[in-house]
C-alpha cells in the first residue's frame, strides 16, 4: 500500500506496481476440486476487463448499485474491485430489485431477475467456463469478458469518500475499506508483504470480505480462498497450509 492509496482500485494498482508476478488469488473449491492461483498481473487483467464490461456495456458508473449474488470465489474477488474501479456500490447479497445491474451465480438466477436493469450471469464453473446455455434474460460473463479491453480508465474517477461497498447491510466506502483493511490486518495475522492468509469465511460479512480479499491486498499479502472447505478434512487442510505456505488462517 501507498500512502496515496484511497480506494481498493487504488490499492490493486500499487500491487501491480510493486510486483505484478507474485501471487494474489489462490482459490479453491472443494466441492469441485478445482484450483486457480492468480498473480497480481493476471488478476487485475480481469478487473480491468470486467470494469469495461461493467462501465461501457452495462452502463455503470459512479453511485449505481451492483448487486452481486455470488459466494466467497475469485470472480467474485474480481467484480468487487471492478466495481471500485467504475466507482460503482458493490453490494455483497444485496436486493436485486434495488439495483442499477446484478451478477448472479447459477444458484440465485430466479431472485436476480427482479432487478430491472441489466443482469450477468456466472457458471462459476472451472476455469471461468461459461453456461451450457445462457439463462434467459442474463448475459454470461464467461462470452462477454474475453473481448473487453485490457486497459480501463474510467470516465469519472472513483471518489474515495462516497460508497463503495455494501455487506451485511452495512456501508462502507473506498476510503472507510482501505483505511479498516489496513487497521485490521494484524488481527488476521497478517504482519505485511509475504503474508498468505487461508479464508474459509463467505462473502456475506465484513469479516469474511476483508480476510477474502481487502486486508491480504492492502498489506501486500495474498490470500488462498477456500469455498466448501467443511468438505476438506483436518489432514487434508494441514498439508494445504503447508503446501501454500500460509502464514494465517481464517475460517
Amino acid at each position: 500500500m501507498n500512502a496515496t492509496d484511497r480506494t481498493p482500485a487504488d490499492l490493486l494498482a500499487s500491487a501491480l506496481a510493486a510486483d505484478p508476478g507474485r501471487p494474489l488469488v489462490t482459490f479453491y473449491d472443494d466441492a469441485t476440486g478445482e484450483r486457480v492461483e492468480l498473480s497480481v498481473a493476471t488478476f487485475a487483467n480481469w478487473v480491468a476487463k470486467t470494469a469495461n464490461l461493467l462501465q461501457g456495456d452495462l452502463s455503470a458508473g459512479p453511485g449505481d448499485r451492483v448487486a452481486l449474488l455470488l459466494p466467497a470465489h475469485w470472480q467474485t474477488a474480481v467484480w468487487l474491485l471492478a466495481c471500485s474501479s467504475v466507482g460503482a456500490v458493490a453490494d455483497l447479497g444485496g436486493d436485486p430489485a434495488a439495483a442499477d445491474v446484478v451478477v448472479s451465480g447459477p444458484d440465485a438466477l430466479d431472485a436476480a431477475r427482479t432487478c430491472g436493469g441489466e443482469r450477468v450471469a456466472l457458471a462459476l464453473r472451472p476455469l471461468g467456463g461459461r453456461f451450457p446455455q445462457t439463462p434467459a434474460g442474463f448475459v454470461d460473463y464467461a462470452v462477454e469478458v474475453p473481448g473487453q479491453g485490457d486497459r480501463f480508465v474510467p470516465f469519472a474517477p472513483p471518489v474515495a469518500e462516497e460508497p463503495a461497498l455494501i455487506v451485511a447491510g452495512a456501508e462502507f466506502s473506498g476510503a472507510e475499506v482501505v483505511q479498516r483493511a489496513l487497521a485490521e490486518a494484524p488481527s488476521l495475522g497478517l504482519t505485511g508483504p509475504g503474508s498468505r492468509l487461508l479464508s474459509g469465511l463467505p462473502y456475506d460479512t465484513w469479516e469474511g470480505v476483508c480476510a477474502g480479499l481487502y486486508s491480504p491486498l492492502a498489506v501486500g499479502g495474498s490470500v488462498v480462498l477456500c469455498r466448501h472447505l467443511d468438505r476438506l478434512g483436518e489432514e487434508a487442510l494441514a498439508q494445504r497450509i503447508e503446501s501454500e505456505r500460509v502464514t494465517a488462517v481464517r475460517r
